[in-house]
């Protein structure tokens, strides 16, 4: 090898060499950027599609949630291999109760902020709850409507059987809210204590008509036919979901509770017939 094949060779290898602590400072720098960034990115800011939780959630809802909330409790176990939904779907104001008992449960989805306060008022939320979705009256009528029901003053006809969500429950306040928007007096055939029963009722026609949940109309599909009525706006029901103290499970119960106000929870919650709020 010449003088000039060797200096040729020498100045390759000290240009291959050089560069080396650079580039491996360049890796370190960007491994410590990424990692930087998995921290601070829309997964850690509390999106349950990343968080690695396991085991069961008890979850607390309304009756009116039962249909989207179920969906939603199928959605988060496949996100989630190895969680389980538990839901107790019945009127909030039992369902407070239970808690404010000591009933063992991780979320609390309401269908009214007064009772979401029985249990705030206890101390058994662990932080503030916030309003997710908000729900408004409607008349669930015998399928086709037979006795062209088109108010709320219609209800007070004679010869129709009505039933009402009992005063205690949320459905019910609403609708306590909504006659009185209207200066109406109303004598129901029964008070049901919590939607879903009051449904049941004109789904199985041993009502004529019941008012219920826009969203619980909807869910029933074809059971039914739903008439709204102009005193709803009136009394319109925000729905408010938490954390609660003592949640056997409260990094899966936050995830849950995350994906609930996420944009994929909104969607399905919108298309169950609840507004946002």
């Amino acid at each position: 090898m010449t003088t000039r094949s060797v200096r040729r060779t020498r100045r390759i290898r000290r240009t291959l060499r050089a560069p080396l602590p650079a580039a491996a400072a360049l890796l370190a720098l960007s491994a410590c950027s990424s990692s930087s960034g998995s921290d601070t990115g829309p997964d850690s800011a509390g999106s349950s599609s990343s968080a690695k939780v396991s085991g069961q959630v008890n979850v607390f809802a309304a009756a009116s949630l039962k249909e989207s909330f179920t969906a939603l409790g199928e959605t988060f176990e496949k996100q989630h291999p190895g969680t389980e939904i538990t839901f107790n779907f019945a009127g909030s104001d039992t369902l407070a109760a239970s808690i404010t008992s000591g009933a063992p449960a991780d979320v609390f989805a309401s269908a009214s902020p007064r009772t979401m306060a029985t249990v705030t008022d206890a101390g058994a939320t662990a932080g503030a709850p916030s309003t997710f979705v908000r729900n408004q009256l409607e008349i669930a009528t015998l399928p086709g409507n037979p006795d062209r029901i088109s108010s709320l003053d219609d209800l007070a006809e004679s010869g129709l059987k009505v039933v009402l969500c009992d005063e205690s429950v949320p459905c019910g306040a609403a609708t306590r809210q909504a006659l009185a928007a209207a200066g109406l007096e109303l004598t129901p055939a029964s008070y049901e204590q919590d939607v879903k029963a009051a449904l049941t009722k004109v789904e199985l026609k041993e009502a004529d008509a019941a008012v219920v949940y826009r969203t619980d109309v909807r869910a029933a599909g074809d059971k039914v036919t739903g008439v709204d009525f102009p005193e709803s706006a009136e009394a319109v029901n925000d729905y408010p979901i938490a954390l609660l103290e003592e949640a056997p499970n409260a990094g899966a119960a936050k995830a849950f509770i995350d994906m609930v106000k996420s944009a994929e929870g909104q969607r399905v919650l919108t298309g169950a017939g609840f507004r946002t709020p």
